[in-house]
């Protein structure tokens, strides 16, 4: 289970950005995530969600209309 979720140190590793760009987009709801005792979290899932979203260029909920 501790493997499907991430810290802001393994989320940044695994989109190759640097720690401080993942805190930010965090902060701006760029990327899913979720704060547990002031610390960012990030389901691996959603991660690979939103990168497919990302890669599809299609807004979540775009479909819904």
């Amino acid at each position: 289970m501790d493997s499907d979720v991430l810290t802001v140190r393994e989320v940044a590793a695994y989109l190759k950005i640097k720690e401080k760009t993942a805190y930010r987009l965090a902060a701006e709801g760029k990327i899913p995530g979720f704060k547990v005792g002031g610390s960012w979290r990030f389901r691996q899932r959603d991660i690979e969600n939103w990168i497919e979203t990302q890669s599809s260029g299609i807004e979540p909920g775009e479909n819904e209309r």
